[in-house]
């Protein structure tokens, strides 16, 4: 019985032994099926959980890469680049001398005194700063060399290199080279660094000025390059590569001329280190189109390396609106005699003037007696002014002002632009708008109406920008012509005008005698305006005014308009306001008027192209075409030439060629302003000019070395 059970529990349990298998032998079958099924579905649909395995597998050996667009280079109008792209880099020196290589080398300063006089022969820093800064009183690991260790260029690195000096680093960065530094900075502007997460690149864009404004054009459109890889990472060609070149930033053409804007940028620093303004303004036009030759403000920064930015970010040219002051009696004046009022040898009591009982008093609030309209312009009599206000009437005046496109906007495209005001509501405000006081304008509104003075009646729109060019093809994109933008007054007013205008820079009674320049016919308006407080009166005080002065040369057939303001100077009593800006008038219209004349004179030399030339064939080219010149350093190669290859220019001119070796001191006596402030700018070294006329005294003697710390006084005669 027992062995019976025994049997039929074994037998039981090898029928489950074989149930079990044949479900695990099911099971398997089942997954094996089900792993076959999934396999043939991936095999032929390539999908995983929504995901493409084949573009997965693909992408795993394909690169892609981002091609950058180059932004547009803004040139000046005889194409020198004003701002392009470039890399810079930032100079960093290792102190720590546990740094060495592999080879036991050190790769930290160990001449302290090598890599500071290294470094102040290339930078813009002096010996003594470099080898404080090599120098720090803690156990630093690495030192910087503030903004002097910034924005360095390629050229400024390599020479840095070529010293050897180990522990001595660089890191580099995309950038905006702007190679003038301080140069016409709130018009061209300054672009920045930004980057594009989804494209991981650095992109830059215009934040000021023409950079700002044209950026879309200036900026292009990236590239990029696909490449399939094999399993060693090496590209191959199997017809997959997708190739996409990047389109570069337009170049942008400006009415700037660099000579021009150099000699202006240096002569509003010194005049403005003199007598620390609170804003100065310069704006010199070519009056025949509008252009804008040159244009610059005080305070202003440097668009490469940014210092000063923090001072003042608006572009006072067009964002600030002030009382123009006497200068505005041109434009009275104008209007007197278009509307036929004027009668210029007819008499009046200067000194104070009566109007609806408020005084309105001259300058000189003795007067000079009974004197013609005529003399009056002269002496700037504010009362000569008041009576031909009113002689007009306040609506003919008012329609003057419009006619002159005071209070619209100058359309140069810039944000921001204050387009002023008037108070004309009572007489003696319309009597005070007539010798610019209650009246607020911007400074290219007062360039704009002077054109029409300046250019027989027509009055032309400024401008700043000729073209746009396509980089690649040189296909001009887009042109912007001269435009005419109004006719306030006729031919015969305007010369008339000029002629009034002559007499204050002539007249022995004239009170612009400080704007002769010799060989050349000047017609000039000074100014001298109270500030106003932002209430309802004006600031008190000697720093309280505003002084300007418009001139427009030559007067006989003007070609040039220069305007120039002066806020709020803390004047010393060793100049005068006039002979403050006659400092920056004389030597930059000079400049312009001897250049129109080199273009037009058949006798005039031809400079020839030796940049990139060693320095012997240099000098013997420049000696065969008759020119005088200069060399900056003791190299043996020409970096750069002060004057434009195929410039025509007269034979007094000097030519500056900078070579690639150490600075040496040059003797500057007799030589112009305009050749010592060239220069003192290509040499890289601080610069004072005083007085005008031709070089006599220079306070770094001739012979001594230059580094970026030097700083030199010049004085002329």
């Amino acid at each position: 019985m027992n062995k019976l059970n025994n049997r039929n529990k074994q037998k039981k349990r090898r029928e489950n032994r074989s149930r079990y298998g044949q479900f695990l032998l099911l099971l398997c079958l089942g997954v094996f099926l089900c792993m076959v099924l999934r396999f043939t579905y991936v095999s032929v649909f390539k999908n995983v959980g929504g995901y493409n395995l084949s573009e997965m597998a693909k992408s795993l050996y394909t690169q892609s890469n981002v091609i950058s667009a180059k932004r547009g280079t803004i040139y000046d109008a005889n194409g020198q680049p004003l701002a392009e792209d470039t890399n810079v880099y930032t100079m960093y020196a290792i102190l720590n001398k546990k740094q060495v290589g592999l080879d036991n080398k050190p790769m930290y300063i160990t001449d302290k005194e090598k890599a500071a006089k290294a470094i102040s022969s290339v930078l813009p820093i002096s010996y003594k700063q470099a080898l404080k800064d090599l120098s720090p009183s803690t156990n630093a690991f690495q030192v910087e060399f503030g903004s002097a260790g910034t924005n360095i260029s390629l050229t400024q690195k390599q020479k840095l290199d070529s010293y050897h000096i180990s522990g001595l680093n660089f890191l580099q960065q995309p950038s905006r080279l702007y190679p003038n530094g301080v140069f016409a900075s709130h018009i061209i502007g300054y672009a920045s660094a930004n980057s594009n997460s989804s494209e991981s690149k650095v992109s830059l864009t215009g934040q000021m000025g023409i950079e700002k404004v044209y950026n879309e054009l200036l900026t292009g459109k990236n590239g990029y390059k696909t490449s399939q890889l094999n399993n060693a990472g090496v590209e191959v060609d199997n017809g997959e590569s997708v190739n996409k070149p990047a389109k570069n930033g337009d170049d942008v053409y400006t009415t700037l001329d660099y000579r021009l804007q150099s000699l202006l940028e240096t002569e509003m620093t010194s005049v403005y280190n003199q007598v620390h303004p609170k804003t100065m303004n310069a704006v010199l036009m070519n009056a025949k189109t509008g252009d804008i030759l040159a244009a610059t403000q005080r305070p202003t920064f440097n668009a490469t390396t940014k210092q000063g930015l923090n001072s003042i970010w608006r572009n006072t040219l067009i964002q600030d609106s002030y009382e123009p002051g006497s200068t505005m009696k041109i434009f009275t004046v104008a209007s007197s005699i278009n509307s036929g009022h004027y009668d210029g040898n007819a008499t009046y009591h200067s000194g104070k003037y009566l109007v609806d009982g408020k005084v309105v008093p001259d300058w000189n609030t003795n007067g000079w007696g009974n004197i013609t309209y005529n003399k009056g312009f002269a002496l700037s009599s504010n009362v000569a002014m008041a009576h031909l206000e009113q002689q007009m009437g306040a609506k003919t005046w008012r329609n003057y002002m419009n006619r002159f496109q005071f209070f619209t906007s100058t359309n140069l495209g810039f944000p921001g632009e204050e387009t002023g005001s008037v108070q004309f509501n009572y007489p003696i405000e319309q009597a005070n708008t007539a010798f610019g006081q209650g009246i607020q304008v911007n400074a290219m509104q007062m360039m704009r109406a002077l054109t029409s003075i300046a250019n027989g009646g027509t009055m032309l729109q400024p401008r700043l920008v000729t073209k746009i060019v396509d980089p690649k093809t040189k296909k001009v994109i887009k042109s912007y012509p001269k435009k005419v933008v109004g006719h306030p007054i006729t031919a015969s007013t305007a010369k008339q005008v000029i002629q009034h205008m002559e007499d204050v820079v002539y007249k022995s009674y004239g009170i612009g005698g400080a704007y002769k320049i010799p060989g050349y016919k000047i017609a000039a308006k000074t100014g001298t305006a109270q500030v106003s407080d932002g209430k309802s009166g004006y600031e008190s005080g000697d720093d309280s005014y505003l002084y300007s002065v418009a001139g427009i040369a030559p007067a006989n057939n003007p070609k040039y308009i220069l305007y120039i303001t002066m806020k709020q100077p803390h004047l010393t009593g060793t100049k005068t306001a006039s002979q403050l800006m006659a400092e920056i008038f004389n030597p930059v219209m000079r400049l312009a008027l001897e250049e129109n004349v080199n273009a037009e004179n058949e006798n005039s030399l031809k400079v020839p192209s030796i940049t990139g030339k060693s320095t012997s064939e240099a000098k013997a080219e420049l000696k065969a075409a008759g020119l005088k010149y200069a060399i900056i350093g003791d190299g043996d190669k020409v970096l750069d030439q002060s004057i434009d290859a195929n410039e025509k220019v007269s034979k007094n001119r000097m030519v500056i060629i900078q070579t690639n070796g150490s600075k040496i001191m040059a003797n500057l006596k007799g030589w112009s302003r305009y050749d010592v402030a060239t220069y003192c700018r290509m040499a890289g070294i601080g610069a004072e000019l005083d007085g005008d006329g031709y070089a006599y005294k220079q306070s770094v003697k001739p012979g001594a070395s230059l580094d970026g710390g030097t700083k030199i006084t010049i004085k002329f005669k």
